[in-house]
């Protein structure tokens, strides 16, 4: 990928390393989607659809529902429109950028988790000469790339995903369904999304979350990874600790030598992520629970292969 840099000092070192994060990035990605998920993402994620392709005279047999009945009144002969199978996709990419994804306590940040998963996606997508796009969004859409295809193009994408500034603390709502509603606006055709989020939200949230992907999920094939921290939680035994929410800024202290304290923060967060996949699953939506740190493409290949036997 070269460049002409004409900065210097702080700037150019830092243009210089995101660079080089790309590029590591692309090596690892793009050698996980030719050797292992570009065929099993192939045979899951088949092209899907009519197109019109065009119109011929009518044959005794054909359906009467196909009669191009502008063209027949042109002409004065009845004509039908055929439509072939749509052999490419329209693959989008919906990255929860929110501060929430900055958070990381072993390997990684949620974010770098979520590029890396989203970089061996769109590399498979391209493989298969699908067209990718990117949403970035928080607690609303902050960033759409329409789909292309080519590596050039999802460099660009992991450029503009590690350029990602989350920017100023908001009230916390979801950002899931603007996401939603923002994919419905840019694009009439069927396509498949993969939303990667945290999907960290209180249990308030959740009648509109279902309610919006309720919509999309009719349109496009959503496919959800759902992406944990091993810490996420869990309260270490520190006695009085300060612990402040990344989404809205709001500050309590909590008192980590009392074991009720530590269990009841560990099962209301079970329970939120018990309850956001209760609605993808009501809705027929594929979800799967990654950990930062864990090998993502045996779980995502079994993932594809389960749709594969139910499709």
């Amino acid at each position: 990928m070269p460049v002409t840099d004409r900065t210097s000092g702080a700037e150019g070192t830092e243009i210089l390393d995101l660079l080089s994060r790309i590029r590591r990035i692309e090596i690892k990605t793009s050698r996980l989607a030719r050797q292992q998920m570009a065929g099993q993402y192939r045979s899951v994620f088949k092209g899907h659809g009519m197109s019109f392709d065009e119109v011929r005279p009518y044959q005794q047999g054909d359906d009467v529902r196909a009669i191009d009945w502008n063209v027949s009144a042109r002409t004065g002969e009845a004509f039908v429109k055929v439509f072939v199978e749509e052999l490419e996709l329209t693959v989008f990419l919906l990255l929860d950028l929110s501060r929430s994804s900055l958070f990381g306590t072993r390997y990684s940040t949620r974010r770098d988790y979520m590029t890396e998963i989203a970089a061996a996606l769109a590399f498979s997508a391209i493989r298969n000469n699908d067209r990718v796009g990117l949403i970035l969004f928080t607690d609303e859409v902050k960033h759409f790339v329409p789909p292309r295809k080519g590596r050039t193009h999802v460099l660009r994408l992991l450029k503009d995903i590690l350029d990602f500034e989350a920017g100023e603390l908001h009230s916390g709502d979801s950002g899931i369904p603007a996401a939603a509603a923002y994919l419905m606006k840019v694009t009439k055709k069927a396509s498949v999304a993969f939303m990667l989020t945290d999907a960290a939200m209180p249990m308030s949230d959740l009648p509109e979350l279902e309610r919006s992907l309720s919509i999309v999920s009719r349109r496009h094939d959503m496919v959800v990874p759902v992406i944990r921290d091993p810490m996420d939680g869990e309260l270490p035994a520190a006695g009085l600790v300060t612990l402040e929410d990344l989404e809205t800024g709001e500050s309590r202290l909590f008192d980590t030598s009392a074991r009720l304290v530590r269990r009841r923060f560990r099962e209301v967060a079970q329970a939120n992520l018990e309850k956001a996949c209760e609605v993808f699953n009501r809705l027929s939506i594929d979800n799967v629970v990654l950990e930062i740190g864990q090998d993502y493409v045996p779980v995502l290949m079994h993932l594809f292969k389960r749709r594969a036997k139910r499709h």
